[in-house]
């Protein structure tokens, strides 16, 4: 797959919505500050289904021209496009006060604003829009310190949540049946994303993208992200649980991923990332995959139970190279892809300048761990590993022009072909490679148990 596949304008297309209603979460009890503004003393009125967007605007101006949060009790709103100034403050009751979309396009928008908060609030996109692949039923851009929290979104055929060069945190917020994306973040400034329950997506969970490879830093922890689609096709671009692009210094951890058509944890052309942590299950692709042109990736103490791969560092063809990958439990590899028929079953699989040590891997229908692809390897140490039931325990390229690799120290049980082997790309080339290592000196292969 090349990387023009996965480019900002072309890579997430549309999907269609069917209209629903969003289910809200259970009212909670929350009233206006003592130095709230009541919406309704401002002309705007719940529940009337007419048309609220003239009255609520104005009421969202003068708030912040005051200083004021503005308060909306609970009850329905009928709202177009709303803009946000800067210093603006939206309230409401969690899971009553709903502002509902009447046309496509984003319900709340802001650029270049700063100071945004946003708290106990339902945005309703009634099914539709927005049309445009880069807009969101929540958009902003250019804006700093922005903070949204307990906020739901969803039902809407776009982008739940739409970020171009944003600065603040999401957290405690929830998105579901976003026709694209949940979540969308382009060209962060320092951003958080923490504690979100994103599911029911069309096309991805959460992205963290860059125009341009560059660093980024956004933090990804402690979201549930679930039921993530891949309408729009494609081999990997679509259907991922957290996707990071072109963004490096990104950090992905203890994130419980489920139910996604390709991968839970997919980073691609990214430098310096730690994917740390992270629990994800019924995974219908490689759960986590590290390619194309990456570098500097960290992958530990990751908990992988069901999916057609594992954990994936590759592409060194494209310069892909350099990782850890330490301390993983991986079980219950699938005999094939239910939405990839070029993925192979394999438990971890690395190409270049990478150490894969302390895993255990276990009941995979084909290489528990892999180093190196036909001439793609360099410089691979597999290590004190523990590989189970396997088809293949661990298998070592062997092709012309493939480079140096270490395996010690490893415990290998129940392999049904061969425990350690030499591979010349599909096929095995030396089913013993641990009694005949002494033919290849570009290898080193010793100290290693099987069982």
């Amino acid at each position: 797959m090349s990387l023009n596949r996965r480019s900002v304008i072309a890579a997430l297309g549309a999907a269609a919505m069917t209209p629903v209603t969003l289910a809200p979460v259970a009212a909670r009890a929350q009233t206006e500050g003592a130095d709230s503004l009541p919406a309704t003393e401002l002309g705007v009125e719940p529940n009337t289904g007419a048309d609220q967007t003239q009255a609520l605007q104005s009421a969202v101006t003068r708030a912040a021209s005051d200083g004021r949060p503005l308060f909306l009790p609970g009850g329905s709103y009928q709202v177009r496009s709303l803009t946000l100034p800067s210093l603006s403050t939206l309230t409401g009751v969690a899971g009553a006060t709903r502002l509902v979309a009447l046309e496509s396009g984003a319900v709340l928008a802001a650029i270049g604003q700063r100071s945004l908060r946003l708290q106990g609030l339902l945005l309703d996109g009634s099914g539709i829009g927005p049309d445009d692949r880069l807009g969101g039923l929540l958009y902003l851009e250019s804006c700093a310190d922005v903070g949204i929290e307990d906020v739901t979104v969803g039902n809407t055929g776009g982008h739940g949540i739409f970020l171009r060069s944003v600065s603040g945190r999401i957290a405690a917020s929830h998105v579901e049946r976003a026709g694209r994306a949940g979540i969308f973040s382009i060209d962060a400034t320092g951003l958080a994303i923490t504690g979100n329950s994103v599911t029911s997506c069309g096309n991805g969970g959460i992205l963290v993208w860059r125009g341009a490879a560059g660093p980024d830093g956004t933090i990804v922890t402690e979201n549930r992200i679930s039921a993530i689609a891949a309408r729009s096709g494609g081999s990997g671009q679509n259907g991922n649980g957290i996707n990071v692009f072109q963004a490096g210094e990104v950090l992905v951890a203890n994130n419980h991923i489920s139910e996604c058509a390709f991968s839970a944890v997919r980073v691609n052309a990214c430098d310096d990332s730690l994917i740390r942590g992270n629990q994800c299950r019924a995974i219908s692709e490689v759960a986590i995959f590290s390619e194309f042109g990456f570098s500097g990736s960290v992958i530990a103490d990751n908990l992988i139970d069901g999916a057609a791969g594992g954990i994936s560092m590759t592409n060194f063809d494209r310069g892909g190279h350099l990782a850890t990958c330490s301390g993983n439990i991986v079980r219950n590899i699938l005999a094939e892809s239910p939405t990839n028929p070029d993925t192979v079953p394999f438990g971890i699989f690395a190409e270049a300048d990478a150490a894969i040590a302390g895993n255990v891997v276990e009941t995979v229908p084909g290489t528990g761990i892999g180093a190196g692809w036909g001439r793609f390897l360099r410089d691979v140490a597999v290590s004190g590993n523990v590989v189970r039931q396997a088809r293949i325990g661990i298998a070592v390229s062997l092709a012309e022009g493939a480079g140096a690799a270490s395996v010690t120290g490893n415990l290998v049980s129940g392999a049904e072909v061969a425990a350690i082997a030499g591979t010349r790309w599909r096929e095995v080339a030396e089913p013993d490679l641990q009694a005949n290592a002494g033919r290849y000196p570009q290898l080193t292969v010793a100290g290693n148990r099987i069982g």
